[in-house]
């Protein structure tokens, strides 16, 4: 229509020489544009052209420019045809659809106006042109998250596990919207939705599988794919069961690192359960361990001196030895770390010898033991004796005594008509509830007698007796006693008729044991004249290893913890988090030295309270074990001189001597390098107690008429330690650091007072920690004997030293420096051959001379040699002789002989 208008204008003809501009250019009211982004070119609807009504006249009839108004529009109208009036919209800068999708503006038309210079020009009518920028999909959609996380518990079928999405930044909804997901991994029993949505496919095994990471990619409506898949990882949690999380079964300690948390991430799983409140009881069980639990394996006396208990207590259960032999034919169980236990199996006892009997048991002493026991075997319980003191004798009176019976412990005291003669107490009986007799664990009991009162501790808590029966004296009776352990002794009554006439009666006693004790003794000791106090009590049961808690102070306030011997630990609490709190705060700790490895098993149990009438949970019970591993075991090592060469005069005088005198006791231990690892190992002297050391004869056995070995009391004075000696040696024990062990050997004394026939002595010295647990090296020593020369012709000459010689006084002794060298080097050797040739050379010269000239001064001399009390050392005449290359003696008869007869080397 408009090409018609236009063809209709231009058949009309102007007058020539008219230049007048009636009329204004006409355009569309309104154009519909789009341009693809990234292009120049506007598609406009309806195409863009300007009508002037004063064509066909040249100018007036003309347009000449599109003008665009509108704020930041990126476009430009361009004249294509003046006559024609067409033009074209064009992007003047680069579309994009993501900045802007659309765009609305003005547009106006322009004829070129009356003339060439375009003056008195006329625009149409204002006119809306709206322009849709198109898409191009250029890019990929985007995971809205880096990873996706989520949790299924086993056993179920999800419609939705969780839900992934992706975005596109294309404007359009084509290429903008996600239109597909897909699992890129394979083999997974999971699927997802075009929404993203995942589920699985089958059901899910805690067991078989605790966790999945799959990935998973998107397809925008233009079949785009994502540049970068997403992780998706799915958490497999088993069925929810209440119960405590977040705990190893196994705790391995290292010794010497003082505490160590236990369950440093525990928590219980209440599977939304409301609880009102918890008690948590955990106990470690180590009654597989000595005497139930890690204590200082020393001997009682040992650990008596350590806590500062009276002397003078008696050991009723000592180590088998030739002195303390009555033990040596009870069960032991002494395999776990040195601790001498002895086991009763109800067939089982001993008698003590009278001489190991301890005396005067007034109104004040104590008895002490530790006892593992059981339930009485049988259907009727009957006494178990643990100590008795009765007629050796006829009667079969007990004049004290300590067994169990049905569980119940009970002492049994008889007084004399002597000390006595009124009604008094005799039997005192306790039934003990919170610690059980019969619960087959360890306890350390102690009786403190103070008649009339007796007094039980058990594990350091006192126990008053629940009955007190009394009693008549015993009447005097000259009839001797005897003190047994595991059962009681008496005799049992018989008779017979003997004779071809059968009309002799005989009575028959014949003594045994009866009330066998079943059960494990160990450390039963009496100390009469004394009780004993509670602190040293506490000190002898003291456990070195048990629970612990850190910080109570930063616990909650509702929060209870009650101990019991450190084996036992409780805690209570009305809130589930501030029990977990406490939890993570528990440790182990042992603080021997060196403890015992080895497994310490855990129990924890739990009990809850729920509000109202809810069912409460039932929290099953945990079992742990903590693993004290081996520590560094230490090298107690012994050096000092092997070999000891003393003239006899020496070994006669009233201090002998001190074999050990440059003796030194060291200990090492192998640790790994905290840098390098336990393979960089290093060794460092450590520091710590010896129990005993034992210095034996090798050889023949000491004669006490003329030799001794023996230490002075006050060597031991102001040290823990005690010494016995026999004729096979010489025994200091006592719990004691190695400089006191060190001090107290070096002080040790051996005396001859008939060396004559003696040439050698040989000891070996051990010593050792922890009861025999660590044990030194044998160290050997020989104490030789240098004797003097016999009278023999011109030795008189000899004794008086030439003018020319210097004497030169030196102890005549030969230390054997270097234990490992048994003889001198080669080189040493001529050196001393060499010597000692140009001594004899010179010292026959001189007796020549001195013969010669002196025959007076002879005789005196030879009268002096004569004296068989005259010293060694202390002629003129010394000979030294250099330690360091000389390792076998030179005896004084030897060097006479070179010296007056030839000699060959």
């Amino acid at each position: 229509q408009a090409r018609l208008v236009l063809g209709s204008l231009t058949s009309v003809r102007v007058p020539q020489g008219s230049c007048i501009n009636k009329h204004k250019p006409w355009i569309e009211t309104s154009y519909h544009g789009v341009i693809t982004e990234n292009m120049d070119t506007v598609l406009l609807d309806p195409p863009l052209v300007a009508l002037d009504k004063d064509a066909p006249i040249p100018y007036a009839g003309e347009i000449c420019a599109f003008k665009i108004f509108g704020q930041d529009a990126p476009f430009e109208a361009v004249v294509l045809n003046r006559t024609s009036g067409e033009g074209v919209l064009k992007a003047s800068s680069q579309v994009d659809c993501e900045s802007q999708k659309e765009y609305t503006f003005i547009i106006q038309a322009y004829d070129c106006g009356a003339g060439p210079n375009g003056a008195d020009w006329k625009k149409s009518h204002k006119a809306v042109v709206h322009i849709q920028v198109n898409d191009v999909n250029e890019f990929s959609p985007v995971f809205r998250e880096s990873l996706y996380k989520a949790s299924v518990t086993e056993g179920k079928i999800y419609d939705s596990i969780l839900q992934v999405e992706a975005w596109d930044q294309d404007c359009s909804p084509q290429y903008s919207q996600i239109c597909n997901y897909e699992i890129v991994t394979a083999g997974t029993p999971f699927a997802i939705d075009r929404n993203g949505n995942i589920r699985n496919t089958e059901q899910l095994s805690f067991d078989k599988q605790q966790s999945y990471k799959i990935l998973v990619s998107a397809f925008d409506c233009g079949q785009k794919k994502a540049k970068e898949d997403v992780g998706v990882h799915i958490e497999v949690k088993p069925v929810c069961r209440p119960g405590w999380q977040g705990w190893n079964k196994r705790v391995d300690y290292e010794p010497g690192t003082g505490s160590k948390q236990l369950f440093p991430k525990m928590h219980l799983e209440t599977c939304g359960g409301p609880l009102s409140g918890m008690k948590v009881m955990l106990e470690l069980q180590t009654n597989h361990i000595g005497k139930g639990c890690d204590r200082e394996t020393y001997s009682e006396k040992s650990l008596q001196k350590l806590c500062g208990a009276a002397s003078g207590s008696t050991d009723l259960l000592p180590a088998p030895s030739p002195s303390t032999n009555w033990t040596a034919s009870l069960l032991t169980d002494s395999g776990r770390d040195s601790d001498l236990i002895y086991r009763f199996d109800g067939h089982q006892a001993t008698n003590v010898p009278d001489h190991a009997v301890p005396q005067n048991l007034t109104d004040q002493f104590t008895v002490a033991m530790w006892m593992k026991h059981g339930p009485s075997p049988g259907l009727r319980a009957e006494k178990e004796t643990i100590l008795c003191n009765s007629d050796k004798t006829e009667m079969n009176r007990h004049h004290y005594s300590l067994y169990v019976h049905n569980c119940r412990l009970v002492f049994l005291l008889r007084r004399d008509f002597t000390q006595i003669d009124t009604f008094r107490p005799a039997e005192f009986h306790w039934k003990l509830e919170q610690v059980c007799i019969c619960d087959k664990e360890w306890h350390y009991y102690v009786i403190n007698v103070e008649f009339p009162a007796v007094t039980l501790f058990v594990d350091g808590v006192t126990y008053e007796p629940y009955l007190v029966t009394d009693d008549w004296p015993i009447h005097s009776a000259k009839i001797d006693t005897q003190l047994t352990v595991g059962a009681c002794w008496q005799e049992l009554s018989s008779s017979r008729y003997e004779g071809s006439d059968n009309l002799t009666f005989t009575h028959m006693a014949t003594p045994r044991f009866t009330q066998y004790f079943h059960g494990s003794l160990s450390g039963l000791t009496i100390r009469p004249g004394r009780i004993e106090t509670q602190k040293v009590i506490s000190c002898l049961q003291a456990c070195k290893e048990g629970l612990d808690i850190n910080s109570l102070e930063s616990l909650a306030k509702d929060i209870k913890v009650r101990e019991n011997m450190k084996s036992v630990l409780v805690v209570e609490g009305e809130d589930v988090d501030s029990i977990n709190t406490a939890m993570t705060k528990i440790s182990y700790i042992n603080s021997r030295q060196f403890p015992t490895p080895g497994l310490r098993r855990l129990h924890i149990t739990a009990s809850v309270q729920c509000f109202g009438e809810e069912t409460c949970l039932s929290i099953p019970d945990i079992r742990a074990v903590v693993m004290v591993l081996p520590p560094s075991e230490p090298r107690i090592t012994i050096t000092g001189l092997k070999q000891l060469i003393r003239p006899a005069s020496e070994l006669r005088g009233p201090l002998g001597v001190a074999p050990f005198k440059e003796l030194r006791i060291t200990s090492t231990v192998m640790r790994g390098d905290a840098f390098g690892g336990p393979h960089r190992l290093s060794v460092t002297e450590v520091m710590h107690n010896l129990d005993y050391c034992d210095v034996l004869v090798i050889g023949d056995e000491l004669n006490p008429e003329r030799e001794s070995l023996e230490i002075h009391h006050s060597a031991l004075l102001g040290k823990h330690l005690d010494a016995t000696n026999s004729t096979s040696g010489i025994s200091i024990y006592g719990v004691d650091s190695m400089a006191h062990y060190e001090q107290a050997l070096r002080q040790l004394r051996y005396r001859n007072w008939r060396p004559a026939a003696l040439s050698e002595r040989r000891f070996r010295l051990t010593c050792s920690e922890l009861n025999g647990r660590y044990t030194s090296n044998e160290f050997n020593l020989e104490v030789s004997v240098l004797h003097r020369a016999a009278p023999m012709e011109h030795i008189n000459h000899v004794a008086a030293p030439p003018q020319y010689m210097r004497p030169v006084h030196h102890p005549l002794m030969i230390h054997a420096l270097n234990s490992h060298t048994s003889a001198a080097p080669p080189a040493a050797t001529v050196v001393i051959v060499i010597c000692i040739a140009a001594l004899v050379v010179i010292v026959v010269i001189g007796i020549y001379r001195i013969h010669a000239t002196h025959q007076e001064a002879s005789r005196d001399d030879e009268d002096e040699v004569k004296d068989l009390e005259t010293d060694w050392g202390s002629s003129a005449l010394n000979i030294t002789i250099n330690p360091m290359e000389v390792t076998a003696p030179l005896c004084a008869d030897e060097v006479m002989t070179r010296k007056t007869t030839p000699v060959f080397f």
